[in-house]
């Protein structure tokens, strides 16, 4: 079978200082290699997307290959992704048919597909990012689904260790309010991928807005394999003190699933007291502001912040590319040895 990236923590510390590496070899310039040479890679978008579909789409061509991008509903069929149901309805093709097809033509698949937020027990298993990866017999790269985005905290890791160095940092994760409950991708695989990689990490939000248990035990095993702690608070002011690194997020609670204004009701009061502003900032260690993008100005972070010196977000936004191309070529090396020693 081939080498998924799903998540990070299918991944070994090891290999991941490996992909850093890599990565950091690309924005060098030292790496010029071709390994999508001659091949194409598609690229399946359910949703909208600016970072991802360009640092990807760039990345295939600096690495030699061609992509190739599908918006099933829009340039390609509705897709089902269920197994064993009566396809009576709106969807038009099965994962299935859809993934085995594209592993014809194409060396890999990425794919990028948001939660609902609808059905927590559903999509806290990935449902449409399991389907693609069961059926694919070329690796799948998750490009953010219901629950993980590792491209982006990969690119947050090598961002930390550009601004930092390498070793033992101190991170918070912060919650923010937004007009509107967002999926818990990118602080799940920041969360996750920073225990991996040894810092101590603090992760703050009001209550009701905890991440989910499972994750929350894969992290802390993490953190204490890798030497690291993980702490949980409430108290937003004190989350910042002595941070080195500020990564600000805003997620739906899982309480509210399928219920968006039981959840805006109860972010309301949290508005104003969970911006990430100067006074904030103020009481970290020098710390540095990070967001995955797009950010919602003077609502997540102030513009004071943001234009600031400690805002990194836009270095942040360029290492997707070169952790995306380390990702590439790592599964595609893999993908080929397995193919060559197969025979």
């Amino acid at each position: 079978m081939p080498r998924d990236f799903l998540k990070t923590s299918d991944w070994s510390r090891e290999e991941l200082e490996r992909l850093l590496a890599s990565a950091a070899r690309f924005k060098g310039g030292e790496d010029d290699s071709k390994p999508l040479a001659g091949r194409s890679v598609a690229l399946v978008f359910f949703n909208p997307s600016l970072r991802t579909r360009a640092s990807m789409q760039v990345g295939i061509y600096e690495l030699g290959g061609n992509a190739v991008v599908l918006e099933p509903g829009g340039t390609s069929w509705t897709l089902e992704h269920r197994d064993g149901v009566v396809m009576d309805s709106d969807k038009t093709e099965h994962v299935a048919e859809f993934v085995r097809v594209l592993g014809r033509y194409c060396s890999m698949i990425g794919v990028r597909t948001f939660a609902a937020l609808k059905d927590w027990d559903a999509e806290r298993i990935d449902p449409v990012l399991s389907a693609f990866a069961r059926y694919s017999e070329v690796p799948v790269v998750n490009l953010e689904s219901a629950m993980h985005h590792p491209c982006q905290a990969l690119a947050d890791m090598l961002t930390i260790r550009e601004k930092l160095g390498a070793g033992r940092k101190k991170l918070l994760l912060t919650w923010a309010w937004h007009p509107k409950p967002l999926p818990m991708a990118v602080p799940n695989s920041f969360a996750l991928a920073a225990a991996q990689m040894g810092h101590d990490l603090t992760i703050a939000h009001p209550p009701g807005y905890e991440l989910d248990e499972d994750l929350m035990r894969e992290i802390n095993n993490a953190a204490f394999d890798a030497g690291a702690t993980v702490t949980q608070t409430d108290d937003v002011d004190e989350a910042f003190d002595g941070a080195q690194v500020v990564y600000a997020k805003s997620w739906g609670s899982k309480l509210c699933y399928g219920s968006p204004e039981d959840d805006t009701e109860m972010r309301a009061e949290h508005r104003a007291g969970w911006r990430v502003d100067a006074a904030k900032m103020a009481r970290t260690d020098a710390g540095l502001f990070m967001h995955c993008l797009p950010v919602r100005r003077n609502v997540i972070v102030t513009d004071e912040v943001l234009d600031s010196p400690a805002s990194v977000v836009i270095d942040e936004a360029e290492n997707r590319l070169h952790a995306q191309k380390a990702i590439m070529k790592e599964l595609r090396n893999a993908d080929f040895g397995l193919r060559i020693g197969g025979k």
